[in-house]
């Protein structure tokens, strides 16, 4: 099992192009931890922000009777990936990882390889 601290650093140093990371409670939208970012990438916004993408994915599914769980959500930009993952398990209910991609850098496949298995580690 992997603290917050420890899953940001495994995802930022195993996803290539990795710009930022970050670990959002989505019930209040508040980042846990954060790692990456910058001037352009404000990881507390676009978690606050991303935790809006999650919950409305969230109603629509209950709306349309959708049964199954959320694997990630795949935000493209013209030069970013936005990878939104949320936690399964009993320690990480109402949380979920988001990853922010270099598009010319990534490869899309492996970074949500990586992110799946940073989740199934992580504990909160």
């Amino acid at each position: 099992m992997a603290t917050v601290e420890v899953s940001l650093k495994d995802i930022m140093t195993e996803a290539e192009g990795a710009l930022g990371a970050a670990v959002v409670d989505y019930s209040s939208g508040m980042a846990l931890g954060t790692l990456g970012g910058g001037k352009d990438l404000d990881l507390n916004v676009a978690a606050a922000g991303n935790t809006d993408v999650i919950r409305a994915k969230v109603r629509t599914m209950e709306l349309l009777g959708l049964k199954g769980q959320i694997e990630d959500i795949l935000i493209t930009l013209a030069t970013q990936y936005h990878l939104i993952r949320p936690v399964t398990g009993r320690s990480g209910n109402g949380l979920f990882l988001y990853l922010v991609l270099d598009k010319s850098r990534s490869n899309l496949a492996m970074a949500r390889h990586q992110l799946k298995r940073v989740e199934e580690q992580l504990e909160v």
